[in-house]
């Protein structure tokens, strides 16, 4: 038997998965890291301790699945995105990285946004705003504040880039990192050189890798030093993994045009295969040959929905389980029976892209009930990820929508989502589908399938498939005109504008 390795390198712990080349999971093992947040809007990780996390994890999960050393044929890894790190020439860190939830560098991000550069048309078509957790406002930030760490870095990266280097001792970027967050577009000249020169920081772009590898492609084999870390054969190829979310989309069999992924937590972040390139306001992409070549990625995302039930769960239905919550909501007829609410609790991402928007609960009568409030936050959830897919336009036109994480706990908002989209909602049967995306690629990368999308078709499972009710869709079809004039209503009456 022939298996493969994934890597999630996440926020709180590095995981590590030995899959089958069916897609069936043999062992996975997880150990997590620290965090440390000494300043305000800082976020840091020892990049050491993701390097030592590796190890055991890979070790861990071999031992799990019973396989050995040659029984491995490949592996890939994905990581968070903008964890960003400056290494000196052997690689080692020169500073904590600064991980993707380090937003310091927020005056450096609005002055990435005012140079107008034609490079942030990934950004809502040049309108942005750029994200302070993004590559080149963190870099800026970097040389601004700590020049003598700037300057004495032959090599500024990300997470991904440093387990690559230790790995297989290349310095070699992913494309796919590059493309969705440092504003590298393959079918625009590759680096954004005009940027860079307008915040003179030219110099950044001879730091980052200059070896550019797209996710599925051999970077190298493992040395020896590495191998004898791993407890894996020296030359055991390493396949080019990516930014967590959108290795994601492999793991769910998200390949091709009209499929997005719908990934749920406290957030919702969706990300879809395009049918054509567009750049426009409330649009995030697209991005180009970012995961599958030659097929435009496109993303949105919810800041707060999860983190929104939470909260009404905790300060408002303390003492009723999420189990009577559902009952109780799934009783109630679409609408809530006169409840809408904006989903806006922690601003907006897309598409109106406005951070001071608030959340909002309107229509409340007496005769309404935590129950009811709960089915109402869902459905204006499930509006907004609506709205996202209707901003998209003509380019992403939705036939199949993969879901992951927290909402699929859920049979009422699996439901509602599939109503108030009006397409299939699908669920796969393994959970961390970055992992499961990885082991599609590393076995694309040893030559088992010929192409990302082959590997996902044979690796990727659906467990279940929810179709829209006609009458419930017809409903929300009716609603839906006021969940969508909510936030210009209230922006008018809460700034006076």
């Amino acid at each position: 038997m022939a298996y493969v390795i994934g890597v999630d390198g996440g926020t709180e712990s590095l995981r590590a998965f030995v899959f089958d080349l069916e897609g069936r999971l043999k062992g996975s093992v997880a150990t997590p890291y620290k965090t440390e947040f000494p300043e305000p809007a800082w976020a840091e990780q020892d990049p050491a301790d993701w390097w030592t996390a590796l190890a055991t994890s890979v070790k861990g999960a071999m031992a799990e699945a019973q396989v050995t050393a040659a029984d491995i044929i490949a592996l890939s890894v994905d990581t968070t995105c903008c964890s960003v790190v400056a290494l000196d020439a052997e690689g080692q860190p020169l500073r904590p990285a600064m991980i993707w939830m380090d937003v310091r560098s927020a005056r450096e991000a609005d002055d990435v946004t005012a140079t107008g550069d034609p490079a942030l048309r990934v950004n809502s078509g040049g309108v942005g705003p750029v994200s302070a957790e993004w590559m080149i406002p963190k870099a800026l930030w970097l040389k601004r504040n700590q020049p003598e760490i700037f300057d004495a870095a032959p090599m500024i990266g990300e997470f991904q880039d440093f387990l690559t280097y230790h790995l297989t001792g290349a310095w070699a970027g992913s494309l796919n990192n590059m493309a969705v967050r440092w504003h590298y577009q393959t079918e625009h000249g590759g680096r954004p050189t005009s940027l860079l020169e307008a915040l003179d920081l030219t110099e950044l772009a001879e730091k980052w890798p200059q070896r550019v590898v797209p996710p599925g492609e051999v970077i190298d084999g493992l040395t020896g030093k590495a191998a004898a870390h791993l407890g894996l054969n020296p030359g055991t190829p390493v396949v080019q993994g990516g930014a967590d979310a959108f290795i994601g989309m492999v793991g769910l069999g998200v390949t091709e045009p009209g499929e997005m992924a719908l990934i749920t937590g406290s957030s919702h972040l969706q990300l879809g295969v395009a049918a054509a390139k567009v750049h426009a306001p409330g649009i995030w992409g697209t991005y180009a040959d970012a995961v599958y070549p030659g097929k435009p990625l496109i993303e949105g995302g919810q800041t707060s929905t999860g983190s929104v039930i939470a909260w009404f769960k905790r300060h408002f239905a303390a003492e009723t389980s999420f189990d009577d919550l559902n009952a109780a909501a799934e009783a109630l007829p679409p609408g809530a029976e006169g409840l809408a609410v904006l989903d806006h609790f922690q601003g907006n991402r897309t598409p109106h892209t406005d951070p001071l928007s608030r959340g909002a609960i309107t229509g409340l009568t007496l005769k309404h009930t935590p129950a009811h409030v709960f089915r109402a936050i869902i459905e204006s959830i499930c509006f907004g990820t609506r709205l996202i897919v209707d901003t998209f336009g003509d380019a992403f036109n939705a036939k199949r929508i993969v879901i992951a994480g927290g909402a699929t706990n859920s049979p009422l908002w699996l439901q509602i989502h599939a109503d108030t989209l009006g397409v299939p909602l699908v669920t796969t049967d393994v959970p961390d589908a970055p992992g499961l995306g990885c082991a599609v690629l590393a076995a694309h990368g040893a030559g088992r399938f010929s192409t990302i999308e082959e590997g996902a078709a044979a690796m990727v499972r659906v467990a279940s498939t929810i179709e829209p009710d006609a009458k419930s869709a017809a409903a929300y079809d009716g609603l839906y005109p006021a969940y969508r004039d909510l936030y210009p209503a209230l922006k008018a009456i809460g700034r006076g504008d």
